[in-house]
């Protein structure tokens, strides 16, 4: 399912924006794409200062770079959604500008991906993916993580 690393300089993120660029990364792939919250990952990559390079030189100002790998077959239009809406909720929760947040997708075939020990579904399959989980599994995943809220 989506992996998102988010890379930025040691130190820069305290914990609490830690927590809080996840929920915000989780949140934009889920309402963009409508896949379960319980699918997204996200990883810090903290680079210590000196071993970041931007054109061959050291990285000299505040950058964030998110970089997801998500499953190939959705609409560019929904792409693009996710993609601005993970640069400007990154850019919140960070308190840094948003022309300091680059965000970057790669497509995976979903057949070339294993979790859960089945191979990932298409695009607007996941509900019947899940679907077919062991109980247990699903009893699991729906305690993972940050709730959708459901409308009235």
């Amino acid at each position: 399912m989506p992996s998102y690393i988010v890379t930025c300089e040691e130190g820069r993120l305290t914990g609490s924006q830690k927590s809080q660029i996840a929920e915000a990364v989780t949140r934009a792939h889920g309402d963009a794409t409508g896949a379960p919250y319980y699918f997204v990952r996200i990883t810090f990559n903290e680079v210590k200062p000196g071993n970041y390079f931007l054109g061959g030189t050291p990285l000299d100002s505040d950058q964030i770079f998110v970089h997801g790998s998500i499953r190939e077959g959705r609409p560019t239009e929904m792409k693009d959604t996710l993609m601005a809406c993970l640069a400007a909720d990154v850019a919140i929760a960070s308190q840094m500008q948003p022309n300091c947040v680059w965000v970057y997708l790669s497509e995976i075939p979903p057949n070339q991906m294993i979790e859960f020990g089945r191979v990932l579904p298409l695009h607007g399959k996941e509900a019947e993916w899940s679907a077919a989980l062991p109980q247990a599994e699903k009893m699991r995943l729906d305690k993972i993580g940050i709730r959708k809220e459901v409308a009235a």
